[in-house]
């Protein structure tokens, strides 16, 4: 099985267009351990390491730059994303967080729980909710 899935990855690696693979590369020419997957019928998303940490990339099928995002520590959240957390969504706990950049956005995603209830929020540099995921719903 193990084989199986390996040539998946060439397969999807080989089937990533051009346009992708140059606009990436341009993008982040130091990334190493790539690996290509087919995100939707409009993106692909590139899986890379990028001063040994890891990264995700999504590109449109024709190399437009869509989103970067890379994990980061729960304790290396800025203060103001904590103070925004404690502020709006008190007793909620944090459960992950990424660093995201799109082309018209800087921020962090934050995963938080309270009981059975599982939010996704996206708050911006400056500490501005931009999106908030709940469930399959979402709020702007």
């Amino acid at each position: 099985m193990a084989l199986f899935l390996g040539f998946g990855m060439v397969s999807c690696s080989q089937g990533t267009p051009s346009a992708v693979k140059t606009a990436f590369n341009e993008k982040f020419p130091n990334a190493t351990s790539v690996k290509w997957e087919k995100e939707n019928e409009t993106e692909w998303e590139a899986e890379f390491k990028l001063n040994d940490v890891e990264y995700s990339a999504n590109f449109s099928n024709d190399g437009i730059w869509k989103e970067t995002e890379h994990e980061v520590a729960i304790g290396e959240l800025p203060d103001v994303i904590k103070n925004v957390l404690e502020n709006q969504y008190d007793g909620y706990t944090i459960k992950g967080a990424e660093t995201v950049e799109t082309p018209t956005l800087s921020g962090f995603e934050v995963e938080i729980k309270k009981g059975k209830e599982t939010l996704e929020i996206m708050i911006d540099a400056d500490g501005i909710v931009q999106k908030k995921n709940v469930g399959n719903e979402q709020e702007d």
